[in-house]
């Protein structure tokens, strides 16, 4: 498998550091190269040809790491071109989890994040979104699958995944959804209509 190049540009040494250390240990992922300002990074994107680029300003490819929640913030984000928007104080395993599916041309939400965006949306116009719309294709894959009484061994197998990750995306699920075991998953994706009754 030819693995997910990345490069961290961030102006923050101790930020880039840290994030070196969370993806070296990350299978299928390799960081090919640091850069410490625009100009920087510029330059390392034309010589190194990254994948994946994590960092506070916006280019191709680009998750945003962000402390900011507030609609504002995220909307600037994808409306500059940004593919992944992650909270700082996400786990480990979200991390994993974006960088994967923004290698996959997907957009990526911090669970948070994409609450509070569909509230501030529903709020604003008064109308109720679809559920469902909260989620990337990916999760609603899992969603059905787990709904059916599928476990996470077998999902991973299922979808090509390693066991951690369909975990981690139960996880956000949870986060996201507002439930808290797999229970809840079940009567969510009755309600949507994902699942029969019977599952």
């Amino acid at each position: 498998m030819t693995p997910i190049r990345v490069l961290l540009a961030d102006d923050h040494t101790l930020v880039r550091a840290g994030i070196r250390g969370l993806l070296q240990g990350l299978p299928g992922v390799e960081v090919v190269g640091e850069a410490g300002d625009p100009l920087q990074a510029r330059e390392a994107i034309k010589a190194l040809t990254p994948d994946v680029i994590t960092l506070d300003v916006p280019s191709i490819r680009v998750i945003i790491l962000s402390m900011h929640t507030s609609e504002e913030y995220v909307l600037r984000a994808l409306r500059a071109g940004c593919v992944g928007y992650l909270l700082k104080a996400s786990a480990v395993a979200e991390l994993e989890v974006a960088v994967r599916a923004v290698a996959r041309g997907e957009t990526y939400l911090s669970p948070a994040v994409s609450k509070r965006v569909v509230d501030d949306y529903v709020s604003r116009t008064g109308g109720a979104a679809d559920p469902l719309d909260a989620l990337t294709p990916r999760q609603r894959e899992i969603l059905q699958l787990a709904a059916e009484g599928h476990s996470s061994k077998e999902i991973a197998q299922r979808l090509g995944l390693s066991p951690r990750t369909v975990e981690a995306h139960r996880a956000q699920l949870m986060e996201r959804l507002g439930v808290h075991d797999l229970a809840g998953l079940v009567r969510f994706a009755v309600r949507v209509g994902l699942v029969g009754p019977e599952g």
